[in-house]
């Protein structure tokens, strides 16, 4: 993954700019929305591999935004960050929007960035086994193709111990 791009989303400039200061240093990209139209907009040009959005805004709530994005963009780590923890909303977060974490405002700092490095470490990880799963199904498929031009050349034959017996009289050129 090159670096890693994070949307914040949320109303409130003072926690955006507290947001800003706390990620400073860190080695992300960082784009800010001040509500959930204008972040979908940002995700049509240029999508985050982290969303991460507060819940009560007007317009569209958090739980609103990360519904859409988990359908539009699922290949997209989320979590919500909201000073609105009502026990409803956490469960819908989790099973409607499937975040990855909750954090409540006002916010540990130590919280914050750990929980933004174990996001886009499951989400590499869960990028590259795809990558993985598609290059097994692409061997497969060329296997398939070569057992039918080459019947029988998957097939190995093997002795009790587990020693590959080799059949020289079906191998041309062997003697």
């Amino acid at each position: 993954m090159s670096t890693p791009h994070i949307l914040i989303v949320d109303d409130e400039e003072s926690v955006r700019a507290a947001l800003r200061r706390s990620l400073r240093k860190e080695s992300y990209r960082v784009s800010f929305a001040e509500s959930a139209t204008e972040a979908l907009n940002l995700m049509k040009d240029d999508r985050p591999d982290l969303l991460i959005t507060d819940h009560l805004m007007p317009q569209m709530t958090g739980l609103d935004l990360l519904r859409r994005v988990r359908l539009l963009y699922p290949d997209m780590a989320r979590v919500i960050l909201t000073g609105q923890a009502e026990l409803d909303t956490v469960v819908a977060a989790i099973n409607e929007g499937e975040i990855f974490r909750f954090l409540r405002k006002p916010w540990d700092e130590t919280e914050l960035k750990l929980t933004i490095h174990l996001a886009l470490e499951q989400l590499r990880t869960e990028r590259e086994n795809r990558q993985l799963v598609d290059l097994l199904k692409r061997q497969a498929e060329v296997i398939k193709t070569l057992e039918k031009s080459n019947p029988g050349i998957t097939s190995i034959k093997r002795d009790d111990s587990g020693a590959i017996i080799i059949d020289e009289g079906d191998t041309p050129g062997l003697t």
